[in-house]
């Protein structure tokens, strides 16, 4: 079992596995951290989810009572008299509206009331001024709004600070007046306190007292974007000195319904959900409402401030609806940037959280959501890395997409069926993230694998072989297959002898000489160098890649190793005072091919009967006197492209079934010796013919005039033998080898 864990964990797929594996729990603690380059994309990508989802379809209550270019224009600039506030807030409320929200702070006193101006003119010019004919109720204009807004569902806007630097700067001549929501706490067991599970405030820009106590409600209309710059989300309640008061949409709501009363749900994490009236607002843990825009803008009717003061107001344009009052002129700066607009006006956010509410058309992001998204990352990671591990890169682009497509058309299903938000940025990432990843290390594995096998297979392949190998990886086995290869056994002769007569330093140069040359001629010629065997060569073709012809390329080889040998006897007579000559055996056939032995040590061989057979071969130039002993196979496989000479008709030790074995040469040294190889093919033929005595006749006349002295000695006996000892009538003329 340690074995085969050993042998699981060193194979590259599980490399691949263990790395995606391990990218993807890194991401699950990245989704954790949150930076912040992240969090950006995210806002993206949900900015770009709601606007595919989102809804022009609105509750048609809130409507918007712009402060435009228009009136200013006919009215004159911001800030106007409060005495027209105050016309413009009746003409609302006369007109229909159940409710007017004020998105502006009146937090100075009006500069035009006529008291007021008086008072200046006295102090600056020393002059005093009367105003004749002027009713005391349009003395001060500021007295005069307080004095319509009285008990009437008019909200007052304001302003917190959450910077102590802005807080310490901010002085307040007198109490601040702002209403607080009425709220209702539900807490759990160990829960969080309302001051700390809700943002905040510092300081508060008030209304002016003689308005704020006037009023019947009042609405902060704070709205902090995101990181980005973009205005996601508002919170609909803030803590202020151990109070809870509502944003201006929400108190603005609450005083067109007439109920006042709000749940908030706490528990140990912040803030668990908040509930007016029969609806659930889906808020985060600090009590902010994802605002679920309409679109660009406009989504609402705007209606100019000046139609209104001139009456000029369409019939039914406001009734029973909840106006706020705002701007849309660039001039004053209410503007924002939201996921449709850069410049969106301020005063539709509040028109928009309360058509939220009251259509309950919501977008939220559930407290599951983190689970869910971590669990879809560390899948994204997992199928990416399973997919990369076992399937080719080829096959891999359409199941990315098809992933990729998925995870987005599933947020965008989610937001628009559940209206809630799943995040796909994560299993995004990842699956990149391990793609690249994993194609990089698989990149890498494939660099190093050619890496290995340039510097296994350099000094045994020819580097012709070696790029077939680079070119086409699928065609090596390093695993073992059975197949069929050419072998080469080559060995000098009398090797030992000659050794006893040189000092160790020249046997390591002879061989060194010898051995690099013949190496080289296999090579160029396709072979693969299997082993030195001390002075012996053993070589083999069409392994570990194809090699066409190769039985022909093997013959190449000899042949040419004999040539290379006359050169080099020339040189090692002049070094070393000596010539060799070499046995060379040829044979092809299927064998057991690749790595052969331990698990700590092993080496990239053949094994098989026709190994040894090749060997025997080799061993048995000698008994022929030959310098080349090839099998019928190589005869036939080669075809014509040689000349052969059959030598005898054999068993080998160790093999039950007959051979016939050859020399093999080339046609113009064949041509060179025809007249002598002519008689001994003749005598081969008697010999094979059972006429022992006219065979031996020839054997002798070729021995005499030096023509293959050994061979021919070798059938001599032969024939001596059977006739004195007859063979019977079964012979088959097979010589029986009883040694190696």
């Amino acid at each position: 079992m340690l074995e085969f864990l050993k042998k699981i964990l060193k194979s590259d797929k599980t490399m691949l596995v263990t790395a995606g594996i391990l990218a993807s729990l890194l991401m699950a603690v990245l989704y954790i951290i949150q930076p912040n380059v992240l969090r950006f994309l995210d806002y993206k990508i949900y900015d770009q989810l709601l606007r595919r989802q989102h809804t022009t379809k609105t509750s048609g209550v809130p409507v918007i009572v712009d402060i435009d270019e228009k009136s200013l224009a006919a009215l004159g600039q911001w800030p106007w008299p409060r005495y027209r506030v105050a016309l413009l807030l009746e003409k609302i409320r006369l007109a229909g509206a159940m409710s007017v929200g004020m998105d502006m702070v009146l937090a100075e006193p009006d500069r035009t009331s006529p008291a007021l101006l008086r008072q200046q003119i006295k102090k600056e010019l020393q002059v005093n001024v009367d105003f004749q004919g002027l009713p005391k109720a349009l003395e001060d204009n500021d007295v005069l709004l307080a004095n319509v807004i009285t008990g009437k569902p008019y909200v007052l806007g304001f302003y917190f600070n959450f910077s102590k630097a802005e807080a310490d700067q901010q002085t307040q001549t007198s109490e601040c007046h702002i209403k607080p929501a009425q709220v209702s706490l539900l807490e759990a067991p160990g829960s969080v306190k309302a001051k700390y599970a809700l943002h905040s405030a510092l300081g508060t820009v008030c209304p002016l007292p003689v308005l704020a106590q006037a009023a019947t409600a009042t609405g902060y209309f704070n709205a902090t974007p995101d990181p980005d710059g973009t205005l996601r989300r508002v919170s609909l309640l803030i803590n202020y000195k151990e109070q809870i008061y509502p944003s201006l949409a929400l108190a603005t709501l609450m005083e067109a319904a007439g109920e006042h009363n709000i749940l908030l749900k706490l528990d140990t994490q912040g803030t668990e959900s908040l509930r007016y009236g029969g609806t659930v607002i889906p808020v985060d843990r600090a009590g902010q409402l994802l605002i679920n825009y309409r679109g660009p803008g406009g989504a609402f009717p705007y209606i100019s401030a000046v139609d209104i003061i001139e009456g000029k107001l369409a019939d039914g344009a406001l009734d029973g609806k909840i106006a706020f009052i705002g701007t849309s002129a660039a001039g004053l700066k209410d503007l924002r940037t939201t996921p449709f607009s850069p410049v969106y006006p301020g005063v539709e956010t509040h028109a928009t959280i309360v058509d939220n509410i009251l259509t309950q058309d919501f977008i939220s992001i559930p407290n599951y959501a983190p689970a869910v998204e971590v669990l879809c990352t560390i899948l994204a990671g997992i199928t990416i890395t399973l997919l990369v591990a076992w399937a080719r890169a080829v096959w891999l682009l359409l199941p990315l997409a098809g992933m990729a497509f998925g995870m987005w058309e599933g947020s965008a299903y989610m937001m628009a069926s559940a209206r809630v938000y799943i995040s796909p940025l994560y299993a995004y990432i990842i699956l990149a993230a391990n793609f690249a990843l994993l194609t990089l290390l698989k990149f890498w594995r494939e660099e190093k694998q050619k890496k290995f096998i340039h510097g296994a297979f350099s000094h045994y392949l020819a580097p012709a072989v070696i790029k077939q190998i680079y070119d086409s990886p699928e065609s090596l086995s390093l695993q073992g297959q059975e197949k069929e290869v050419t072998v080469m056994f080559s060995d000098v002769r009398g090797f030992t002898t000659m050794s006893e007569k040189l000092t160790p330093t020249q046997v390591t140069d002879l061989l060194h000489d010898y051995l690099t040359p013949m190496t080289r001629v296999i090579t160029s010629n396709m072979g693969t160098l299997d082993k030195f065997i001390g002075d012996a060569i053993m070589a083999f073709w069409n392994a570990p890649v194809d090699v066409p012809d190769h039985q022909k390329k093997a013959m190449a080889s000899a042949l040419q190793m004999f040539k290379h040998l006359d050169t080099l006897n020339e040189g090692f007579k002049e070094k070393f005072g000596l010539t060799i000559k070499i046995g060379v055996g040829l044979h092809c056939g299927r064998v057991r091919v690749g790595n052969m032995g331990s698990a700590d040590l092993f080496d990239y061989t053949l094994i098989g009967d026709n190994v040894n057979l090749t060997s025997r071969l080799e061993s048995l130039t000698k008994y022929y006197g030959q310098i080349l002993l090839v099998s019928q196979a190589m005869k036939e496989s080669c075809g014509g492209d040689y000349a052969y000479v059959e030598m005898d008709s054999v068993r080998v030790k160790g093999k039950s079934e007959p051979i016939t074995i050859y020399t093999a040469m080339t046609h113009e040294d064949r041509a060179a010796k025809k007249e002598g190889f002519d008689r001994y093919e003749e005598a081969l033929a008697l010999f094979k013919a059972m006429r022992f005595g006219e065979a031996e006749d020839i054997f002798i006349e070729l021995k005499t005039k030096g023509f293959e002295e050994v061979l021919c000695a070798m059938y001599e006996e032969r024939c001596q033998h059977l006739k004195e000892e007859p063979p019977g009538e079964g012979w088959d003329g097979v010589y029986t080898h009883k040694t190696k």
